[in-house]
């Protein structure tokens, strides 16, 4: 096993996109793509049955490098003849096209890598 991890901690398996990314919490125009990129995704994923508003900005955003981010937001969900609950979500989303910024506005560009938090519904 450790020649593995000699593998794992070496530049073998690295990309430099460009994006290094950081461990810290930021806000970036492109969280902000990302940001709104999720809520969409939420909206297109829950469908009719839920009447959702979302918030200005999230709670949270990271820009985890290679065009890959991390969001972390609450949301307001009515139900169909319901009352209005509060979640919070975290939302792994990558940029498909790196530093090409045309498309951030077309949801096709971008992929979903894990959604959390609304399984419930």
């Amino acid at each position: 096993m450790p020649w593995v991890y000699k593998i794992a901690a070496s530049d073998l398996f690295l990309e430099d996109s460009g994006d290094p990314g950081s461990q810290a919490p930021v806000t970036t125009k492109m969280t902000g793509f990302a940001f709104n990129q999720c809520n969409a995704y939420i909206v297109k994923d829950l469908g009719s049955k839920f009447s959702v508003v979302f918030p200005k900005e999230p709670i949270n955003s990271w820009d985890i490098g290679n065009y890959e981010y991390v969001i972390n937001a609450d949301i307001q969900i009515t139900p169909a003849n319901a009352a209005t609950l509060t979640k919070r979500y975290a939302c792994n989303i990558k940029y498909k096209n790196k530093s090409d910024i045309a498309g951030v506005a077309d949801l096709d560009n971008w992929s979903i890598d894990g959604l959390s938090g609304l399984s419930d519904l």
